[in-house]
């Protein structure tokens, strides 16, 4: 079943990018969520509706979750859900930039087991399922073999810094970069160009259950901030945080980190 819902993803994902593609993005009508749960636009509504009628008509017995749906607890009585982020990067393509993703994942039983990461303005097509590795564009990837953090490129946005995230108050020494599709932050740890990535708030979802098996088919490590497994489909859909990388810089960044730290109860 992975193999074939992989298809049927890397379908729904390329009908997608055909979708938002027709937007040009400064000119899309776009909103604001309440509570300050970010922008929306048009893109992103007409991808979710596409998606969602494609995918339901093709798997009538799994759950969904989408960051553009209204959420059901219908989603938690079933054993495989997708779990949808119509456009991660939102802001970033609303400003006409072309560093957004369109990220599509499967989950059984709390695994993903089947994800797709397209930038179809970059033509980057990162599909990963259980057990048969990650690829881009149709070729293996493997996460860095970097080891020395102090001279690793590290995704991470800036108030990862702050002291309060870290033992002693002082973050570990590493290069910073930033990109801004938390979905595009993982396939580039997945895919070696950077050496390991963190976003220590709590994070949707739908913004990491694909990057989390391109991770895990990479041969990387990724978890939440505390170390533990990440699982998906829960009754609230948010993460303590993201760490991933290989398991040598996982470990130096969870070494680092301050266990008594703020995780979802903490914001």
């Amino acid at each position: 079943m992975p193999a074939t819902d992989l298809a049927l993803l890397v379908k729904a994902a390329e009908q997608a990018g055909d979708i938002a593609c027709r937007y040009t993005g400064p000119s899309a009508m776009r909103w604001d969520k309440p509570g300050g749960a970010g922008p929306v636009t048009e893109a992103d509504l007409a991808v979710n509706a596409m998606l969602e009628d494609l995918l339901q008509q093709a798997r009538p017995d799994y759950g969904w979750l989408s960051e553009e749906t209204e959420d059901s607890t219908a989603r938690l009585s079933r054993g495989r859900v997708f779990i949808i982020d119509p456009i991660d990067g939102t802001r970033s393509f609303a400003e006409g930039s072309r560093t957004w993703a369109h990220s599509i994942a499967v989950a059984e039983q709390g695994i993903v087991t089947a994800a797709v990461i397209y930038l179809p303005q970059r033509d980057l097509m990162y599909t990963a399922s259980v057990g048969r590795g990650a690829h881009c564009n149709g070729s293996p990837i493997a996460v860095s073999t970097a080891t020395d953090l102090a001279r690793t490129e590290i995704l991470a946005a800036k108030p990862n810094l702050q002291p309060h995230h870290w033992q002693g108050g002082t973050p570990p020494a590493f290069i910073r970069s930033y990109r801004p599709s938390l979905a595009y932050r993982l396939a580039k740890v997945a895919d070696g160009r950077f050496g390991a990535m963190l976003t220590l708030r709590p994070s949707w979802e739908w913004d990491i259950a694909a990057g989390d098996l391109l991770l895990r088919e990479a041969g990387g490590t990724i978890t939440d901030r505390s170390g533990s497994p990440l699982r998906f489909n829960n009754p609230n859909p948010r993460l303590s945080g993201v760490i991933a990388g290989n398991s040598t810089l996982h470990g130096e960044l969870m070494a680092a980190l301050d266990p008594a730290g703020p995780g979802i109860a903490g914001h």
